[in-house]
């Protein structure tokens, strides 16, 4: 295993970030070619790069929710100028919920563990990394659809195309 992290920076290499059930990290990253283990949670991690990017993790919330009237489970555009846009697998509230960066994701799939009955979809990122994911399908392609949504969105104001 490589070396635990105290801290971490979101950044376009940002690929997914995944709850850890350890002493010694909270988070898995992974990364383009690489897979790291941080001691903040994934919503450390997210608030801080929204920090980071001039805006709160509160803030990019609720201009969601006023913009497109999503209740739960809300994408985040962490910093549209960069295309950094993820979206929670679960409630952010839930200790299960992963983040997956939308511009990574290469293909989702319908997966079914003999070993692991929780697995249901596995998550194939462009570099050919394989995530499990806890929820179905389904679930994060609706996820993928509404993070498209926000992104398709500010396209349109920042090139004042309405």
């Amino acid at each position: 295993m490589q070396s635990i992290l105290s801290e971490y920076t979101i950044t376009d290499r940002t690929m997914a970030l995944l709850p850890a059930k350890h002493h010694e990290y909270d988070t898995i990253v992974f990364e383009q070619n690489n897979k790291l283990y941080v001691k903040k949670t994934p919503m450390q991690l997210i608030k801080q790069a929204c920090l980071e990017h001039y805006s709160t993790y509160e803030g990019r919330r609720e201009a969601v929710k006023h913009h497109t009237g999503f209740r739960r489970k809300i994408p985040l555009p962490i910093n549209p100028e960069q295309c950094l846009y993820a979206f929670p697998t679960h409630s952010t509230t839930d200790y299960e919920c992963c983040w997956i960066f939308y511009h990574h994701v290469l293909y989702i799939k319908a997966f079914q563990s003999d070993t692991n009955p929780n697995i249901k979809s596995m998550n194939t990122f462009k570099d050919f990394q394989q995530v499990p994911i806890n929820v179905s399908s389904y679930i994060l392609h609706k996820q993928m659809q509404r993070t498209l949504t926000i992104i398709g969105r500010n396209y349109i104001r920042v090139n004042n195309l309405t």
